[in-house]
């Protein structure tokens, strides 16, 4: 197990929050010249450390505990209702796991998703630079879940494989598909190829109870709260 005494973190200033108005937020990075691997990174995850492109961070604010980590327990996931509609809908999607999402076919997606879902946030507008540093990881732990009907390519999850679980990182997809709900569908999935592999969990990233935008993290029972150090179970 690494030592993570030893390990530099760097912090931001406190800057205004993206997600709760009036509040300042602080952002710790672990040092970029750090050796990371599975290991380290799968300890990180488990302290609440996420990642984004070659950066791994964790919010550390001096006012406020409101970002939470969460993950899926995904033995005793149990579908709801939604869910099951969710799943029955899309019996025609097939899911291929793939190693690249370097091709146009890709980008383009994924453009489209930005364009059309986030015009107010720091992915816009999109470019192929930035794809490629937000979405691909050097550390070999990254795999790309494909969603295709009938060979076209509807949506793309992107999964980092850690020791206990897969980790979420960000999903885009045919925003015009309103009835597939491929953002539900794209969990449901991640919580199938973690059971078949054989882990623990899904880690879904950070929840806060004030942003309505995170709230369907909720849906997926029963889900776990990283609090105080320790990971606590809403049932």
């Amino acid at each position: 197990m690494t030592d993570l005494s030893t390990l530099k973190l760097f912090a931001t200033q406190p800057h205004p929050c993206s997600y709760i108005n009036g509040e300042q937020a602080t952002t710790v990075f672990v040092d970029p010249e750090a050796n990371v691997d599975l290991e380290l990174y799968s300890q990180l995850s488990l302290l609440g450390f996420r990642r984004s492109g070659s950066h791994l961070y964790r919010p550390q604010c001096s006012n406020c505990q409101a970002c939470m980590s969460c993950r899926i327990p995904v033995v005793l996931f149990k579908p709801n209702r939604s869910q099951r509609r969710c799943l029955q809908k899309n019996q025609d999607v097939t899911i291929n796991a793939v190693d690249r999402i370097d091709t146009s076919e890709h980008y383009n997606l994924y453009a489209r998703y930005i364009e059309s879902r986030h015009q107010d946030g720091d992915m816009y507008p999109p470019s192929e630079e930035q794809y490629k540093a937000f979405l691909t990881s050097e550390w070999g732990s990254t795999r790309y879940l494909e969603f295709r009907v009938a060979g076209e390519l509807i949506g793309v999850s992107v999964c980092d494989y850690l020791e206990d679980g897969l980790s979420a990182v960000y999903t885009f997809y045919n925003a015009d598909l309103h009835e597939r709900s491929m953002g539900k569908y794209a969990i449901l999935a991640q919580i199938q190829k973690a059971q078949e592999l054989g882990l623990s969990y899904v880690y879904l990233g950070y929840w806060i109870k004030q942003c309505e935008k995170m709230s369907y993290k909720t849906d997926y029972r029963p889900l776990e709260l990283l609090i105080n150090r320790r990971w606590l179970r809403l049932n």
